[in-house]
């Protein structure tokens, strides 16, 4: 990998280092498929840049790092490039001072690859209404993290107010082999659900989502409860025929299928890193309506 730095710089000025650098590393930006933005703070940056690059193995992209440094100096902006082979793509870290800390958009815009998607990312304190934040703005899909709120399950219920198709939120993500599994276990007919309860620890905004989602498409109450955890434990619904469908992770890494008159069944149903959740919105550019179903149901809509 080669890496550049380049301090009190301009956009222009790194477009024109990152093409002498692809020149340099027989690196060509036509394989890029998107621009990846991710919003952090100099706390967080390592571990969002080698998300993010894990994610680009699968999505390769020019990742742009956007991290707000002290508003009080002098304007300036610098910049780290890196480009190489073991890093598919490029990331740029670009740290910003004085009154650039409040125009991001004007220095990330001139950086966007033309004619390809746009995704932010906010790996933490993301805002309330991402559409209308400056960068959210540039971009066709905007994604958060609810998980990282001080209070999860509030902060994803009051998603719904600031909601624009595009929107996702990580919280969500993290659902979908729950979904998967939870869909499955209706291929046997069990019948009508009456009730039910998604179990999970203390304010673990994930259980919202699902306990709304289960609600919306089954018609019944599906309340949330506390465990011990470690994040969603156990959803459990009752069936108007008698007996209850369950679904209960007692570990990182396996979960138990059980449904009347089946013998119990061990699925894998393993906790997933952020590399691999944010692989899997960049695999999908349109508005997911069934995020956007579940947060309205959660909401009250």
């Amino acid at each position: 990998m080669t890496s550049f730095n380049l301090t009190a710089t301009t956009a222009s000025k790194i477009s024109s280092a990152l093409t002498k650098l692809r020149h340099q590393m027989g690196a060509p930006a036509v394989g890029m498929v998107l621009t990846l933005v991710v919003v952090s703070d100099e706390a967080g940056q390592y571990d969002a840049v080698r998300a993010a690059t894990d994610a680009a193995r699968e999505h390769p992209s020019r990742i742009l790092v956007v991290i707000r440094r002290d508003a009080r100096e002098g304007d300036r902006l610098d910049a780290e490039l890196r480009v190489g082979e073991s890093s598919p793509g490029e990331v740029v870290i670009l740290r910003l001072y004085g009154e650039l800390t409040k125009h991001a958009d004007s220095v990330l815009s001139p950086l966007l690859l033309t004619d390809t998607p746009v995704v932010v990312w906010w790996p933490a304190d993301g805002p309330s209404a991402p559409a209308k934040d400056p960068v959210g703005h540039l971009a066709t899909r905007r994604i958060v993290d609810a998980r990282t709120a001080h209070d999860g399950a509030k902060v994803i219920a009051s998603r719904w107010a600031g909601y624009v198709p595009g929107d996702t939120d990580l919280a969500w993500t993290r659902l979908t082999p729950w979904r998967s599994l939870l869909a499955a276990a209706f291929d046997l007919p069990v019948g009508p659900v009456t009730g039910g309860i998604v179990e999970a620890t203390a304010g673990h905004p994930s259980a919202c989502l699902l306990a709304s989602w289960l609600s919306d498409k089954l018609g019944a109450d599906i309340a949330v409860g506390e465990s011990e955890g470690p994040g969603l434990t156990a959803v459990r619904l009752t069936l108007a025929k008698g007996g209850e469908l369950s679904l209960v992770r007692g570990d990182a890494r396996l979960a138990t299928l059980s449904r009347p008159g089946q013998p119990d069944r061990n699925v894998a149903l393993a906790r997933r890193t952020e590399s691999e959740l944010l692989a899997e919105e960049l695999r999908r550019l349109d508005p997911d309506e069934i995020y956007a179903g579940a947060l309205k149901n959660l909401a009250g809509q």
